[in-house]
């Protein structure tokens, strides 16, 4: 565990420590989104926040290699390399998208191509659990091609969540730590060897977001970009399919697979964790996927109908709405890591339905903020007060300014943070 804690502050240490560079090279080289109507920030926001994750990533498996413990992890397996080779790939094509703004099907190329190289390095899905049946073994194409569809769907489902200051880091962190507890406890607690990488990429993943953190959250000072948000979906997506694909259940105990399955729940549950871990994320590009398909519009078009946008639309702050979706985040995936270490415990799910209604009165909390009464209103913050039409509106100038006034305002979109991956940054939301 130590050396897992190194590596995770040496990563976070070297991504924090580079940020504030690279900031200052995005701004001389003009890597910086126009300011907008709807964008709350008042001087145009650097992005390019992916290299200093990078380097952060490369800092973190240079460490690991020289430990003692995990430096075994590159003598037994090729996984590491092979991630490695796939995050330069994808962060490669995110820096040149963030400055030049690359055509949507060259990045889509290029997350599977990036997820190709990983394949043919090894880090695939070799078999699945399923419950009830056991060990079911994948023929190479049938793992190719689902290594590939996982890769590309953690990427853009990552960049779908991309909208707000602090929140696409923030989630990937808390999924990467749920992620790391599970890794390390079937490392750990069993001795299984194969689940040792997956532990290590998830470890470096909350290094690499911890460090980026403190320069993101509102007001951000810089953004993640493309290169950023590919690549943490792509080191996510590569612990999921380490750990998913590459430990065989039927190690952990003796007898028939079925007795296995049954025996233990955290065997079967490397199929449902990866989509734990990026349940919000998903569910936000399930959601704009059909959405735009029913308005007879690209799947890729940029919309306002986001999750976080729908939260500040309903009346929250920009950092209430970020720490919302940072809550019921964390509540899929520790409530799925609590459920695969004790799967017959009752107040596993009596706490989940418990913390799932309080998420459930902080998501309508604006619905019942108090209005003061008018001869209170200047003793009371502002929020507490009721709306008032302008004297233009008073005075009868026309409806139509009237009705201008009434338009809610989106407050708290960050400008290009929430770009799809492989669309076009150039579109409105």
């Amino acid at each position: 565990m130590r050396e897992y804690l190194l590596t995770l502050c040496v990563t976070a240490a070297v991504t924090y420590l580079l940020t504030g560079p690279v900031r200052k090279f995005a701004i001389v080289a003009g890597a910086m989104p126009e300011i907008r109507a709807r964008d709350v920030h008042r001087e145009p926001t650097p992005r390019l926040g992916g290299i200093a994750m990078f380097f952060g990533l490369c800092a973190g498996l240079l460490v690991a290699d020289h430990l003692t413990n995990l430096h075994q992890v590159f003598e037994k397996s090729n996984e590491p390399r092979a991630l490695l080779s796939g995050a330069a790939l994808i962060w490669l094509i995110g820096v040149l998208d963030d400055k030049f703004e690359i055509d949507a099907l060259i990045k889509l190329g290029s997350q599977m191509i990036a997820a190709g190289v990983m394949v043919v390095q090894g880090l695939t899905i070799l078999w699945l659990p399923i419950p009830t049946v056991g060990t079911v073994a994948l023929t190479q194409w049938q793992g190719t091609l689902l290594t590939v569809a996982l890769v590309v769907v953690t990427i853009n489902a990552v960049n779908f969540v991309d909208g707000l200051d602090g929140l696409a880091a923030g989630v990937v962190c808390i999924a990467a730590a749920a992620f790391f507890m599970y890794a390390y406890r079937i490392w750990y607690s069993y001795g299984i060897e194969a689940a040792a990488p997956a532990s290590l990429f998830a470890a470096i993943l909350m290094g690499m977001c911890l460090g980026f953190l403190p320069h993101n959250i509102h007001p951000a000072r810089i953004f993640m970009g493309d290169s950023g948000s590919m690549l943490i979906g792509l080191v996510l997506a590569a612990s999921a399919i380490s750990i998913t694909g590459q430990v065989d259940p039927d190690s952990l105990f003796g007898g028939s697979e079925r007795n296995t399955v049954h025996q233990m729940v955290p065997v079967y549950i490397p199929l449902l964790m990866p989509l734990t871990i990026i349940a919000i994320p998903a569910a936000d590009l399930i959601l704009a996927i059909v959405r735009r398909t029913w308005r007879g519009q690209s799947p890729f078009a940029a919309d306002r109908g986001h999750l976080h946008h729908r939260l500040l639309e309903i009346g929250h702050s920009h950092s209430r709405a970020v720490l919302i979706m940072y809550f019921f985040s964390a509540l899929i995936a520790f409530g799925a890591l609590a459920y695969s270490v004790n799967a017959a415990s009752m107040w596993i799910v009596l706490g989940v339905v418990f913390l799932s209604a309080i998420g459930l009165v902080l998501l309508l909390l604006p619905r019942f903020t108090p209005r003061a009464p008018r001869w209170a209103e200047g003793f009371v913050p502002p929020r507490y007060r009721r709306r008032r039409r302008t004297a233009a509106a008073n005075a009868g100038e026309g409806e139509g300014a009237a009705d201008e006034e009434r338009v809610p305002v989106t407050v708290g979109v960050s400008g290009v943070n929430g770009a799809t991956a492989v669309g076009s940054r150039t579109r409105t939301r």
